[in-house]
């Protein structure tokens, strides 16, 4: 192990390394979902619509319920209520 002034250049060798590691994987996995996503747009699912859904199924209730309510609160202000059914659906 090199020691100087106290730093353990082997040590932090390997932090760097297992970074560089799990950025590796990242960038693989990014591609996988992107090919995944490639794949549904392909079968005529909606890209948007499928990735609305994996931002739901994030949220638990509480957190869903919030985000309709606020949604439905700045439609009607808007003064566009006919849409809000949009909120539901989600």
């Amino acid at each position: 192990m090199s020691d100087v002034v106290g730093i353990a250049g082997d040590r932090i060798r390997s932090f760097v390394e297992r970074i560089e590691q799990i950025e590796t994987e990242l960038k693989e996995l990014a591609e996988a979902k992107k090919e995944i996503f490639s794949e549904a747009k392909g079968e005529g699912f909606d890209v948007k619509v499928l990735k609305e859904i994996i931002k739901l199924r994030k949220q638990d209730q509480e957190e869903r319920d919030e985000h309709e309510t606020v949604l439905d609160v700045y439609m009607r202000a808007m003064g566009e209520a006919d849409s809000a059914p949009v909120a539901q659906a989600a």
